[in-house]
């Protein structure tokens, strides 16, 4: 499944994705009907946080591996030290 925004509505859409790869598209609506300035939409967030804590991997944006499996290692390895990080953050508890 996959959280898209109105740029991506339409059934030509819909079908492409599914058609390429079986994804399911839901599009993400706004929920305000005058928009002021930039406004973070829940799913996409997460998303958002996932792809840019990827690009923080110098690795991944400067060097381009022989293989698509040693590719996919590295990925998986920039992921791992990502969800360690978030793991390892303490929480602050507001009362």
């Amino acid at each position: 499944m996959a959280f898209v925004d109105g740029g991506y509505q339409g059934d030509e859409a819909q079908r492409a994705a599914f058609e390429a790869s079986r994804i399911t598209v839901t599009l993400v609506k706004r929920t305000d009907q005058v928009v002021k300035g930039f406004i973070v939409l829940p799913q996409r967030w997460v998303v958002e946080r996932t792809l840019g804590g990827i690009n923080r991997a110098r690795r991944l944006s400067k060097d381009f591996e022989a293989t698509i499996n040693a590719a996919l290692a590295w990925l998986q390895l920039a992921l791992a030290f990502l969800i360690m990080r978030r793991l390892a953050t303490p929480k602050i508890q507001q009362d």
